[in-house]
């Protein structure tokens, strides 16, 4: 199974791939997403990473409150979007 991990305060300037290379440290990363403004394209601060579930708690203990590029960033379960009548998780 997959967890998807939240990863927040991420520097406005950040890759996909750059996620991804900086969870693998730890890890096998499924999938690294950033979400960005769908009108400038930049970062909106904020992305998700894909891992097994097995291993999504190491991941958080690893990474939450590291520092990423001159930010400390926030890990947690992704958690589902509010008022989702489906209760899809949010991506």
């Amino acid at each position: 199974m997959v967890k998807t991990l939240y990863v927040g305060n991420l520097p406005w300037t950040i890759k996909k791939e750059e996620l991804a290379s900086y969870f693998a440290r730890h890890g096998e990363v499924i999938r690294a997403r950033v979400i960005t403004d769908r009108d400038t394209g930049r970062s909106r601060g904020f992305g998700f990473v894909e891992v097994n579930d097995t291993e999504a708690e190491k991941f958080i203990r690893a990474m939450n409150g590291k520092e990423l590029n001159g930010r400390v960033i926030t890990v947690n379960e992704a958690k589902d979007k509010v008022g989702n009548p489906k209760n899809e998780l949010f991506l």
